[in-house]
């Protein structure tokens, strides 16, 4: 058991980033091509995650040409060689399947705003409070 534990431990991409469903991710996949090699950039929304470990998959949802277009890549796969994350999106549903009956705008998902830290919200509490005390001494 031990010996399947390292061995896939070493197969493990370190550098493998948090992806959420929901994420707008723009996804850099190695091809071969008989002798020449190229990167294909996917980019959709993850509508997916499955598995753990070395077997981690996320399956990516875009719509092409009018044409919905699913692709599933490996988390730890070689061939994929980065995956960027371009918007966080704020969904309540581990599968985004229903994704798939909607056309246009309807199949957009909403944007996650990030909430500040305390010692920045404290630092806009103080400038809210400068400005009150602005604005009081004009009057």
């Amino acid at each position: 058991m031990d010996l399947i534990k390292t061995l896939t431990k070493e197969q493990l991409k370190p550098e493998v980033p948090v992806l959420n469903i929901g994420d707008t991710v723009r996804v850099h996949n190695r091809i071969k091509e008989g002798n020449r090699e190229r990167v294909q950039i996917f980019e959709g929304t993850i509508i997916a995650k499955r598995g753990g470990g070395i077997s981690q998959t996320f399956t990516v949802r875009r719509i092409s040409y009018g044409v919905g277009v699913e692709k599933t890549f490996p988390v730890h796969s070689p061939n994929v060689e980065k995956v960027e994350i371009i918007r966080s999106g704020k969904v309540r549903r581990a599968k985004l399947y229903y994704l798939r009956g909607r056309v246009g705008k309807r199949s957009k998902v909403k944007e996650q705003l990030f909430v500040a830290s305390s010692a920045n919200s404290n630092a806009g509490t103080n400038s809210v409070e400068e400005n009150t005390v602005e604005t009081s001494s004009e009057e």
